[in-house]
């Protein structure tokens, strides 16, 4: 039995690449150490001199015993506070936002990104992708190889990246030949989905280029040989 059929060509709905963006370590987060230096009291000398001119930043009093050093400058431990939540800091690090310490806790509650995976704060490097941020490790292929997006180029579908490889084996159209993924324009016929280059004629094997075909059985049969 034979039959007219007319084509329809169509570009796949195939999501656009997109790439991901590494940023480096916020600029607001500088972690650095601080010394405490005690005045000997052994020796009269060396405390006169340690605590010639030294004064507290924050109280501009004398600093005669423990102090100290971070940004340049001498603080009396009690008064090296968190510009937040004027809580003393007394961890090994900090971090400084216009020049001033915070603590790690409110470094982590004001100045930091969450990562859209696992909902955590991000302390080092940024991936920001799908208008979300991300650690480096978070941001991974949402298919089967979980390999690490980041700097690449990816696919995106329902709030997930994929890469190529794994988006084509799940998403992609099958052409009715070849049966391998079509990622760009399709042929329409028989009511199936064809690869340009794979709807060819079952007779002459050259493909049908024309609006028109017909069907001999299962096999589509161009104008030419249906003579």
């Amino acid at each position: 039995m034979r039959e007219q059929r007319t084509i329809t060509n169509k570009e796949e709905n195939f999501t656009k690449r997109k790439r991901s963006e590494t940023l480096a370590k916020p600029s607001k987060k500088y972690l650095q150490a601080f010394k405490v230096l005690e005045n000997s009291k052994s020796d009269a000398n060396r405390k006169a001199k340690m605590t010639e001119n030294i004064v507290c930043h924050k109280c501009q009093e004398a600093i005669t015993k423990r102090m100290i050093t971070a940004l340049g400058k001498t603080w009396h431990p009690e008064h090296f506070l968190c510009r937040h939540c004027d809580e003393q800091i007394v961890d090994a690090t900090f971090n400084i936002q216009s020049g001033e310490p915070v603590c790690n806790k409110c470094f982590v509650e004001r100045y930091t990104y969450t990562c859209a995976g696992c909902k955590k704060p991000i302390l080092e490097r940024t991936i920001c992708a799908m208008g979300e941020s991300w650690h480096e490790a978070c941001f991974c292929c949402g298919g089967a190889c979980k390999k690490p997006l980041a700097n690449q180029s990816f696919y995106e579908r329902d709030g997930k990246a994929y890469c190529k490889q794994d988006y084509e084996d799940l998403f992609a159209a099958r052409c009715a030949k070849c049966e391998k993924p079509i990622t760009d324009s399709a042929v329409i016929a028989m009511n199936v989905k064809w690869h340009r280059d794979c709807f060819r004629c079952n007779k002459c094997e050259n493909p049908i280029t024309s609006q028109t075909f017909t069907i001999d059985g299962d096999k589509p049969v161009c104008p030419a040989c249906n003579c």
